[in-house]
């Protein structure tokens, strides 16, 4: 009991800095977008990475979002935000250490994301696009799965 006390005190998570890695806005059919009814079809894709940047047990972890609005076949706007961290993980090892990154981190850069493509709408002349939350829990299982089947099926997995 003494031991396993001691390894839950050794597991730490803490964010050492939050950064905007990369961010674009492209709106290539202003202004003539702005004369159409504002009834777009939204595609939102979303993706996570990591790698240590030490061996003192700091990791970066980047969360990209890319939005793409269209009007008709017309691409009123596209924005993409690469959301960074750098976060302190120690006392995770494998699974565990992949959940993290894949699932914690990804959950504090989400609100920063959120916000800066919500501030690039409204900056572009466009209504706020608010995304909902995400299970990033829930995305890193489907992830597994997939690479999983992708391995039992012999072909290398996609993210």
């Amino acid at each position: 009991m003494a031991d396993e006390q001691a390894a839950v005190n050794q597991q730490q998570f803490s964010v050492q800095r939050i950064y905007i890695k990369d961010v674009s806005f492209e709106s290539p059919a202003t202004p003539g977008v702005f004369k159409k009814q504002w009834q777009p079809k939204v595609n939102v894709d979303l993706n996570t990475r990591s790698s240590a940047i030490d061996e003192e047990g700091n990791f970066e972890v980047v969360l990209a979002i890319t939005i793409t609005a269209k009007i008709e076949e017309e691409t009123a706007f596209l924005i993409e935000v690469q959301q960074a961290g750098i976060f302190y993980i120690r006392g995770f090892e494998g699974d565990d250490l992949r959940r993290i990154l894949g699932t914690a981190a990804p959950n504090v850069l989400f609100p920063y994301a959120r916000e800066m493509i919500d501030s690039l709408c409204i900056k572009g002349a466009f209504p706020a696009i608010m995304l909902a939350p995400v299970n990033f829990e829930m995305v890193y299982q489907q992830a597994l799965a997939q690479a999983q089947n992708a391995a039992k099926e012999g072909s290398p997995a996609t993210h």
